[in-house]
């Protein structure tokens, strides 16, 4: 069995995303900086059929984030699917003419640096799985593609973490690990209610299976 690490997992999207993978036979590793909430989830997916357990850890920690995978892959199985979805923080959201450079460190190291310690922690483990194994997914908010002259924080950091997605697509491409990003129409996503939750985990799920198409946009209009 290998393991399904969901980094931002909640009750809507990470749920969703978590059942329909788990339909398929994956283990669930569900990761949020709230220990209690994801042992409740992975309960609730426990009963549903789904195994699954929870870690606690900090997007903003690269070390957290990297020890949680280590950990992950030890008791749950090798990770096979990384998905990089947390929410991010209200406060990251300031109109541009207000946000200074203390601002950005907050969104930098939520959308870069995280995703890059959690790329770096799965990515040995996805090449001895062989070839076409890995898949690593991002699932970002609207202003990563058009900027929010409101949510400015946001706006710069998913941006940045749209041409990580981009550059890795192009390099692990190479190496049968495939790379995709599903943004989510409208400003940001602001909640998993947005978009049916299952619709979207329906998309996540064809964007490991397919393996070809890099970025599918969600639209409001």
């Amino acid at each position: 069995m290998t393991t399904l690490a969901i980094i931002g997992a909640g009750k809507g999207l990470g749920a969703a995303v978590a059942r329909r993978f788990g339909r398929e036979g994956f283990a669930v590793a569900l990761i949020s900086r709230h220990q209690g909430r994801v042992d409740a989830l992975a309960a609730e997916l426990e009963g549903d059929g789904v195994q699954a357990k929870g870690y606690a850890a900090d997007v903003r920690d690269p070390d957290s984030i990297a020890k949680v995978l280590e950990r992950a892959t030890q008791e749950l199985g090798p990770i096979e699917v990384l998905q990089y979805s947390p929410l991010p923080q209200k406060d990251f959201m300031r109109p541009v003419l207000e946000t200074v450079p203390a601002d950005l460190v907050g969104p930098v190291e939520f959308s870069i640096y995280g995703p890059v310690a959690a790329v770096h922690a799965v990515v040995p483990g996805m090449r001895f799985l062989g070839e076409d194994r890995g898949t690593i997914l991002f699932v970002n908010g609207g202003s990563a593609v058009k900027p929010g002259r409101n949510v400015t924080g946001t706006s710069i950091a998913f941006a940045g973490q749209a041409a990580y997605a981009e550059l890795l697509h192009e390099v692990l491409g190479e190496e049968g690990i495939a790379v995709s990003q599903l943004i989510i129409g409208g400003e940001i996503i602001e909640g998993d209610d947005e978009k049916d939750p299952a619709v979207l985990a329906d998309h996540l799920w064809d964007l490991h299976t397919k393996r070809t198409e890099f970025r599918r946009q969600i639209s409001e209009d």
